[in-house]
């Protein structure tokens, strides 16, 4: 049953986003940007619920309380491509620093220049981080909007080693808005490179927002520790309750923080 859901899912998932971007492009392309923005929360929300009602997996996400008005920076855990698509019906303007190789594919390429995002090429990382930061300026000086970024760049197994990438820091010390961190263990349920998608309910959480202004070294503490310790929260809530298939690595994790028994 696992496999046929997953196999349900996944093919309703690629299905809605193709024949949605078709249906609603007439009006995405016309309509003003702020109006536009309908069509891409409508699909990640429809997409969750093929995800609930289909694989059996429900997204809870709290914390809203806790998202600035105005230009922030969200900084997602990274372990999904759940978490690409969850969190931006929440946020009022979101801005994407993305590959630029993705704004080459028809329609989804021209989904995303339509929202002004910032593609990036990835050749030369310094040259990469200075013309990214302009942009991001450019931006959010025209628009109050928030940056989605993830500190570690690349998506990582739920409970492995944190590697908290520099860009952050500087984006977090040039831009000068407030970072919010958001913990989740998607992982579990949305394995990254699998197919399988496993049944239960996904938590994530929206920490409360770093205020601009600290030191850099400070910065990156704050976020690795408010991160990473939400994040072993919710391992263990998940471990205890909906008990999906552990990876090693949250197997690791989990005895180091005392929640299974040693090897």
């Amino acid at each position: 049953m696992l496999y046929i859901r997953s196999l349900a899912f996944n093919f309703a998932f690629y299905l809605g986003l193709i024949l949605q971007m078709l249906f609603w492009s007439p009006f995405y392309f016309l309509a003003p940007r702020h109006l536009a923005w309908f069509v891409p929360k409508s699909w990640s929300r429809t997409s969750l619920w093929l995800y609930d009602k289909i694989a059996n997996t429900k997204s809870r996400i709290e914390g809203v309380e806790n998202l600035p008005e105005g230009s922030f920076i969200l900084a997602p855990k990274h372990q999904s491509f759940w978490d690409t698509i969850a969190f931006f019906p929440y946020l009022a303007d979101p801005l994407y620093i993305l590959k630029r190789e993705l704004t080459w594919i028809p329609f989804f390429g021209w989904y995303i220049l339509k929202m002004r995002m910032i593609p990036v090429d990835r050749g030369s990382r310094a040259k990469a981080l200075k013309a990214v930061m302009a942009a991001t300026k450019k931006e959010l000086a025209q628009n109050p909007r928030q940056l989605i970024i993830y500190p570690e760049g690349t998506r990582r197994a739920p409970g492995d080693e944190p590697a908290y990438k520099y860009g952050i820091v500087e984006l977090y010390s040039q831009l000068g808005v407030p970072v919010v961190p958001v913990a989740h263990v998607a992982g579990l349920y949305w394995p990254r490179r699998k197919f399988l998608r496993y049944p239960g309910t996904i938590h994530a959480r929206f920490l409360p927002p770093i205020p601009p202004g600290l030191g850099r070294e400070e910065f990156m503490q704050r976020l690795i520790s408010a991160t990473e310790t939400a994040c072993d929260e919710l391992l263990v809530e998940a471990a205890r309750t909906d008990n999906p298939p552990l990876p090693p690595t949250a197997v690791k994790r989990l005895r180091e923080l005392g929640a299974l028994p040693p090897a």
